[in-house]
């Protein structure tokens, strides 16, 4: 690693004062960041620690909403009684993260804003149409996530919390990478009052999406089997060393009717 210097405030403007300086770089679990550094591939002249600030933790229920502050650590959604009661999907996804370690070291907020294309918690987000709060205003998922480990975050702008609208029903499956639990396709499923949301982890070119057509199958006759006949092109899907467009687009499938079986 380069030298940096590493601020801790207990506050959230105490925070958003020290990332408005030049090259700062905000850290929560650092499941990304401090690989990347170590790697040299990444030096900020400054690091930043937000596990301090009580206004980036926490997880409670609001009305019809299931609230998750940023730097809640992944075994903490999974273990949560209030996560477990409002979305259990959630919870179960959180509960099938990397390993023990990532689970407890990592965020829901670090995750969300890194974007990963495999990540698993982008595909809740976009799935259960959550809202994305951040230090400076309010997105919807839809238009949060704008590309490959790219978000709508401008510099200097964090996340605070999530905003979960909780379903009538909802499941998550993925097919993981047996090394990295990576999901080479994920899965995640929501029904609400309306209508179906589909979201597809691991196997777009541009990361997670929505799949349209099974979400207008899935909104006329909620059961696997309405997905009889419809796919996913593997024409903008991912082809690597693990899977092939091809097999991405049969497991998407798949994991789609394993979820609705599972949620319903």
């Amino acid at each position: 690693m380069y030298s940096f210097e590493y601020h801790r405030p207990n506050t959230l403007s105490g925070a958003l004062a020290e990332l408005g300086k030049s090259e700062a770089k905000p850290l929560a679990g650092g499941q990304t960041l401090l690989p990347t550094m170590k790697q040299r591939l990444a030096s900020p002249s400054a690091l930043v620690e937000l596990r301090g600030v009580p206004e980036l933790a926490g997880i409670a229920r609001e009305g019809d909403a299931l609230v998750i502050g940023a730097t809640t650590r992944h075994i903490d959604v999974h273990q949560s009684p209030v996560v477990k009661e409002a979305i259990p999907a959630l919870a179960a996804l959180a509960g099938g993260i990397g390993d023990p370690h990532v689970r407890n070291r990592g965020t829901i907020g670090g995750s969300l804003a890194n974007n990963d294309p495999a990540a698993d918690y982008p595909a809740a987000a976009l799935a259960l149409g959550a809202t994305i709060v951040t230090s400076k205003r309010e997105l919807k998922a839809d238009d949060f996530f704008t590309g490959l480990f790219e978000t709508a975050l401008e510099p200097g702008e964090i996340i605070v919390k999530v905003r979960f609208p909780i379903p009538q029903k909802a499941a998550y499956v993925k097919f993981p990478n047996p090394a990295s639990r990576y999901a080479l396709v994920g899965v995640f499923v929501a029904k609400t009052a309306g209508g179906v949301r589909v979201a597809v982890t691991g196997a777009g070119q541009n990361g997670v999406f929505r799949a349209d057509a099974f979400e207008k199958a899935l909104s006329a006759n909620f059961a696997a089997s309405a997905l009889d006949g419809h796919s996913v092109s593997a024409d903008e899907l991912n082809s690597d060393i693990h899977a092939d467009a091809d097999y991405r687009a049969h497991l998407i499938s798949v994991m789609a009717k394993r979820a609705v079986a599972a949620a319903g």
